[in-house]
């Protein structure tokens, strides 16, 4: 079975939406940002390979932070059940999960030997306290003593009941061959009966696993038997982006490599060479963490509670702006945010687009990214886009069967551009 022509038309005007701007999700979503004294989220599986918060249901999670204002608060967090479009469903708590969807912050404690002092918090999900019965998308909300929200993050959790086989593919259009990744999918659901897979059956895809990103909603190109084929020829497209920057305040008081000098005045400055704009320049390799970052110390043995900050000074040479377009600094570092922290200003005396920002000691990956007066990320402006560039691509699968009040994560599946398959 085929999808019609119209449908297929509507696709292709989608994807070319996608391809031009990322829409910023996260402020439509329920997704609030950290205050000014919460610094160095971290939302992650056990695993100390894994950076993004997905993981199979009954695995767990661990979210920790630092408040900067060291006062030692009691914060409690909320565990909320979300449908496809992340907006809070209708089920309530005990649908979910058992336990508690609400409950306090246990495992707190001061830094020390630390020029910037913090109290660092630390939970993991699920506890003895509350244990999540259902896959799909849930939000974690952390909460100050008056209940009010202090910052949100989002997670998936699934259930492994179909196979999701992913490939990678340079784009097939000769004037973005060069550019963009098309990505390609086969899911195997031989033991799930589907009645009708076009309404009962969403797929999302992901770039870095960078909430932004998202593509959503696809159908599958056409069926066979127990299998639905998503083999667009160019459908599913990303602009491939480059390779992520990178710094490393393991060793907080030496100048290291992309580290220029570093200054002591009441706490560390870190001062990075000045970066120019990568887009009209010839690809280069850049070992990356796809934008993650990796908290590490060679001067203490916890970094959690011993790890110091610095204020890391960034610099931009980027002459073709002209003002036209705001300049972030964009990362995992903050949940992939635009706030007006990770915003730059341009410095006409130095000509050069300048910030600073306060990060905990460790392995950072960042980038430079545009967006427009309508507050749409251009992902490839600054830093160009070079097929070359190696990218994770993830596909999420959620099922809702008709009668269903909710929507279940089935089926995980990634694949690397470093196996383009053209």
């Amino acid at each position: 079975m085929h999808i019609d022509s119209v449908f297929l038309k509507k696709m292709v005007i989608l994807v070319v939406i996608v391809l031009f701007f990322f829409q910023l999700q996260a402020q439509q979503n329920n997704i609030i940002p950290a205050p000014s004294h919460i610094k160095t989220i971290e939302f992650k599986p056990l695993d100390p390979e894994a950076y993004t918060p997905i993981v199979k249901l009954g695995e767990k999670l661990r979210l920790s932070f630092d408040d900067i204002n060291a006062e030692q608060r009691i914060y409690s967090y909320k565990i909320e059940h979300c449908d496809y479009n992340w907006q809070v469903s209708n089920l309530s708590s005990t649908e979910y999960m058992t336990g508690y969807a609400t409950d306090r912050f246990r495992n707190y404690q001061n830094s020390f030997n630390t020029l910037q002092y913090y109290t660092h918090y630390e939970l993991e999900i699920p506890n003895e306290n509350n244990r999540i019965k259902i896959s799909g998308n849930y939000l974690i909300s952390v909460l100050d003593n008056n209940g009010k929200v202090l910052f949100t993050r989002r997670f998936i959790m699934y259930q492994p009941r179909v196979n999701v086989a992913v490939t990678a593919h340079r784009s097939t259009d000769p004037s973005k061959i060069n550019e963009q990744h098309s990505i390609q999918f086969q899911i195997n659901h031989p033991n799930l009966l589907l009645n009708d897979p076009y309404q009962e059956i969403n797929v999302d895809v992901y770039q870095n696993n960078d909430w932004n990103s998202v593509i959503k909603g696809i159908k599958p190109r056409n069926t066979r038997g127990t299998q639905l084929w998503y083999n667009y020829v160019d459908g599913i497209s990303f602009w491939a982006g480059n390779e992520y920057l990178y710094f490393d305040t393991k060793e907080i008081r030496n100048a290291t490599n992309n580290i220029f000098k570093t200054r002591l005045d009441n706490i560390f400055n870190t001062y990075l060479y000045t970066n120019e704009a990568r887009g009209s320049r010839p690809y280069a390799f850049y070992p990356d963490v796809n934008g993650n970052f990796v908290l590490r110390t060679l001067d203490a043995e916890d970094v959690s509670l011993e790890g110091d900050y610095s204020l890391v000074h960034f610099s931009l040479k980027y002459d073709e702006n002209f003002d036209q377009d705001d300049i972030y600094i964009y990362g995992n570092f903050n949940d992939w945010q635009i706030t007006p922290e990770n915003k730059m200003t341009y410095n006409p005396d130095s000509g050069l687009y300048e910030a600073t920002m306060l990060f905990k000691q460790g392995f950072y990956n960042y980038t430079y990214m545009a967006v427009n007066k309508d507050f749409r990320i251009n992902p490839y402006k600054v830093e160009g886009s070079f097929y070359q560039t190696e990218n994770e691509y993830t596909v999420i699968v959620y099922y809702r069967k008709f009668g269903d009040r909710y929507d279940q994560v089935i089926g995980l599946g990634s694949t690397n551009s470093e196996r383009l398959l053209n």
